[in-house]
């Protein structure tokens, strides 16, 4: 198979592994379909799944996987570190630093790596494939946006204001939160609320909102003191070792 189709290939499995465990969600939830925890636990598997192996398919050196495996320790670290204080977490900070130097793979695999890790220490169970999926989401979305040059504008909002690019910068920090929580949320309707009415999910997301809210703000906190000085030695190394 030449180049070319092998790249389209890639693509639209990725394509389909994004939207495949929000699709399988929401029909289930609509569907009423019995097991549907188990049913949606194995599509958020098998999405993992092709992304794991399509990293694995664009054979990295091993000087491309330390820092994703670096990363990824720090983040589930970082979560350990800030257990005590309930979603106040870097992971998704971290994440989004790496999808924006190494790109949207390397963000991807940094959040799954960090929820699977950190996860031995918090517990494994069936919200480990949701969280796994969710926070590599975030770094993915973060590693598109990144390669689009969005958190490279350099408009700036006033005479001494921040660039355009620091401003969505932050705000898709605050909103990836946002996101995770909404799909945790989502898998928890789905899994344990027999029925699934609308009052009962309202009554779940309104739940999760303060936690979601809170791990949002750690967010943008995150990306303000970390952003910056870590891209910038991440980009030294990127340059130094001829990263992808």
């Amino acid at each position: 198979m030449s180049a070319p189709a092998k790249h389209m290939l890639r693509s639209a499995a990725e394509a389909v592994a994004l939207l495949a465990p929000l699709a399988a969600l929401l029909t289930c939830a609509y569907l009423q379909i019995e097991q549907s925890g188990l049913l949606t636990l194995l599509v958020g598997c098998a999405a993992l799944a092709v992304f794991f192996c399509g990293f694995e398919a664009g054979k990295p050196a091993l000087r491309q996987i330390m820092p994703t495996a670096t990363l990824g320790a720090l983040a589930a670290a970082g979560r350990i570190l800030f257990a005590p204080i309930p979603d106040f977490k870097p992971v998704s900070a971290i994440c989004i630093i790496a999808g924006a130097v190494f790109g949207k793979h390397s963000g991807f695999m940094v959040g799954a790596l960090a929820a699977l890790c950190s996860n031995f220490f918090f517990g494994q169970g069936p919200w480990t494939p949701w969280q796994m999926y969710a926070w590599g989401l975030v770094g993915y979305v973060a590693g598109v946006l990144a390669n689009n040059g969005v958190f490279a504008l350099s408009e700036r909002l006033g005479a001494h204001g921040p660039s355009l690019g620091t401003v969505v910068l932050l705000c898709y920090g605050f909103l990836s939160g946002l996101g995770y929580g909404f799909i945790l949320n989502s898998w928890y309707i789905v899994a344990f609320l027999v029925p699934v009415t609308w009052q009962g999910a309202l009554a779940a997301y309104l739940a999760g909102l303060p936690l979601d809210l809170v791990h949002s703000v750690a967010t943008v906190i995150f990306l303000s003191a970390l952003y910056l000085p870590w891209k910038r030695k991440l980009e030294r190394i990127k340059r130094k070792y001829a990263l992808r």
